[in-house]
């Protein structure tokens, strides 16, 4: 469809289902996005897909082409069944890569390519020379790939954002945040991949408090270590179950990161999350302090629903929700809802601005966009953010020696390596 961008997704497990396939479908009746395919591993993650009851009443009419078809028999996989769909697109639309973190390096350069616009789920990858290998590959070929840190859309964040580098706080010296998933989540497909050896708490939701004040102060880390308590799936797969990092900061200042798989399935509030941050200016202090899990909205139900099943919720409307809107169906809303769009509202944007030009001329337009939105710093990209990495790649390295400081170098050649940064400022 002219003046559209076809979109495939990369995955079909509970991210794509709760955020991005809403997102994206609503996108398509708003008449940004074409066509859309979504890849996984077996026809049945793509049946359940389908069927989704609360995607099929808020979206009613919409659907998606299937890659394997549905007529393939469930048991069987097409763990690379996306190169095959990927390399069939036409040039320049929109890949949003929606896999476990050790999987996403493999997929976003195979996208990049074969010269498509790139969306990736937190984080981008897990080592440095890898995200400076997406960002070179990017730009070689004007393609823009935007990392879905959805946390910096919620407006607390953006106000949080204005406000600290407009100096009303002062400067962050010392804070904690805290991100504890379901218990549940231990008897999902997360057991197959959530092991030691590919991932652990700290990387996998961490991540998005470290890049969060990162993103609010623009303070690089300096130093981390990260201790992990491991345990045992259902299927008996050993994974970290829970996570505890302290970050340095160039300034000295100190953030520490708990996480783990375990929040309560009974619990009111789907997860427990948090972020509070203590500042320090002359002859006073300033604080910034998010209580994420609970926003001031409870329901009980009269019947249990929810992730648990549990009548009485912290209901957060500010992350995704289901709402009524003036068109057909409902309509997705919150902060996940707004950086998926946002994401692919660039590319479309990008696609828009340089539709006709003769190529020489649309391929350094296309740069020129993809550095202005790497310059303003809000949607996370490869060039702007590449300090997650490293924080990825160090607390890699520290969880796997039992906890062991790991230094972040930033001289020359970006890279993590054993042993203690300063402790003042450096």
């Amino acid at each position: 469809m002219a003046g559209t961008i076809d979109v495939t997704i990369i995955g079909g497990g509970m991210f794509t289902t709760d955020v991005v396939l809403p997102t994206v479908y609503h996108l398509q009746r708003t008449g940004m996005v074409g066509q859309i395919t979504v890849c996984a591993l077996t026809s049945g993650v793509l049946r359940a897909l389908k069927e989704n009851p609360d995607i099929r009443t808020a979206f009613p009419g919409q659907d998606f082409i299937a890659r394997p078809d549905l007529t393939e028999p469930p048991e069987r996989t097409f763990p690379e069944i996306y190169k095959e769909v990927v390399a069939a697109m036409p040039p320049r639309q929109a890949v949003a890569v929606v896999l476990p973190d050790h999987m996403h390096y493999e997929a976003v350069k195979f996208a990049l390519e074969h010269d498509q616009h790139v969306l990736c789920v937190k984080p981008l990858v897990l080592k440095y020379d890898h995200a400076v290998e997406i960002e070179h590959l990017a730009r070689e070929r004007g393609l823009f790939v935007g990392v879905e840190y959805h946390k910096r859309f919620d407006r607390r964040s953006l106000m949080a954002r204005m406000h600290y580098r407009r100096g009303d706080f002062g400067e962050f010296v010392i804070g904690e945040a805290k991100m504890i998933e379901p218990y549940f989540y231990r008897f999902s497909n997360f057991q197959n991949w959530f092991t030691v050896d590919a991932t652990d708490p700290f990387v996998y939701v961490g991540c998005h408090y470290v890049d969060l004040v990162y993103f609010i102060t623009g303070l690089r880390p300096v130093e981390l270590s990260v201790a992990g308590i491991r345990g045992r799936f259902p299927n008996g797969n050993e994974g970290y179950m829970w996570a505890n990092g302290r970050v340095r900061y160039e300034n000295g200042a100190i953030l520490s990161v708990t996480d783990g798989l375990g929040y309560p399935d009974m619990g009111s509030g789907s997860n427990e999350q948090c972020l509070e941050m203590f500042c320090e200016g002359d002859g006073k202090s300033g604080l910034i302090k998010h209580d994420d899990q609970f926003r001031g909205v409870t329901h009980c139900y009269l019947e249990g629903i929810g992730c648990g099943g549990t009548h009485h919720n912290f209901v957060s409307p500010d992350f995704m929700r289901y709402i009524p809107w003036e068109g057909e169906g409902l309509k997705p809303a919150g902060y996940g809802a707004d950086s998926v769009s946002a994401i692919l509202g660039t590319i479309h944007r990008i696609q828009q601005q340089t539709e006709g030009l003769p190529e020489d001329q649309a391929l350094e337009r296309r740069r020129q966009l993809v550095a202005e939105v790497d310059e303003k710093g809000l949607i996370a990209t490869p060039a702007n953010s590449s300090v997650n990495e490293l924080v990825m790649e160090a607390a890699r390295m520290s969880i796997l020696s039992n906890g062991d400081a790991v230094r972040i170098v930033y001289d020359g050649h970006p890279h993590v390596e054993p042993g203690h940064a300063a402790t003042g400022k450096e």
